[in-house]
């Protein structure tokens, strides 16, 4: 059913859906990697594609940028769309030094400056967490691509404010063994968990926090190949 930020049909989204920020983003990995790939969605420019990847469904919509944006696409493609299963791919920057710019970040859990969670009245501190069958699943992917020495897994901090960052508060995380910052995980998590489904943050790393090196506005859309395969092939995994 088509809603006020989808118009697609019933039917239309894969299962597994890929989502990434940024629309060229999903424009580009749809040009790239699906096959008979077709567009589903482009209300508000958010565009999403439908096609096959090594002959299984896939769905790639971008959420745009922060939590509530990601909040309110990801609610939609569980409860009105029959997706089961999401798997951000995006960018973030480091606060780890053992993790540099172009590796890949998976968020097995995703701390937050947001107070999003108080949407569900809980009585207490709730852990955004991943789905484990995905994060298994990537990692069994990530093994059979030669990817692990480039995979970091662990705890990620998603922030509501892009330009908030100082270094005390960068140093406080870091302190805390979190492996990066980004934008959206925590509320896709929160998100999956109270719809029953599955959530996955698969991102590279595109800026460093601690030495200032950084990736291009082009590097980041197209140069992320490594993740986008592992997410790819952690989608086809689901099915077999």
């Amino acid at each position: 059913m088509a809603t006020a930020h989808n118009s697609a049909a019933k039917g239309d989204f894969a299962k597994t859906v890929l989502m990434p920020g940024d629309p060229k983003r999903a424009k580009y990995i749809a040009e790239h990697f699906l096959e008979n790939a077709r567009l589903v969605n482009d209300v508000r420019g958010i565009q999403g594609y439908t096609g096959t990847y090594k002959g299984i469904p896939v769905s790639v919509m971008a959420s745009g940028m922060g939590m509530p944006s990601i909040a309110i696409y990801s609610y939609e493609l569980y409860h009105f769309f029959d997706v089961e299963n999401i798997i951000r791919v995006g960018s973030c920057g480091s606060i780890n030094g053992d993790v540099p710019v172009r590796d890949v970040v998976i968020g097995m859990g995703a701390s937050t400056t947001s107070r999003i969670v108080h949407q569900y009245h809980l009585n207490g501190d709730y852990s955004a967490i991943c789905s484990y069958n995905l994060l298994e699943k990537a990692m069994q992917c990530a093994d059979t691509l030669a990817l692990k020495d480039k995979v970091h897994v662990g705890n990620i901090l998603s922030s509501d404010a892009f330009y908030g960052e100082t270094p005390e508060m960068i140093q406080q995380w870091s302190a805390m063994s979190l492996l990066a910052i980004e934008m959206e995980a925590a509320a896709l998590y929160m998100n999956a968990a109270a719809a029953g489904k599955h959530a996955l943050c698969i991102c590279t790393v595109s800026d460093h926090l601690l030495n200032g090196e950084h990736l291009s506005s082009v590097e980041r859309e197209q140069g992320f190949t490594d993740m986008m395969r592992l997410a790819l092939e952690t989608a086809v995994s689901l099915e077999k």
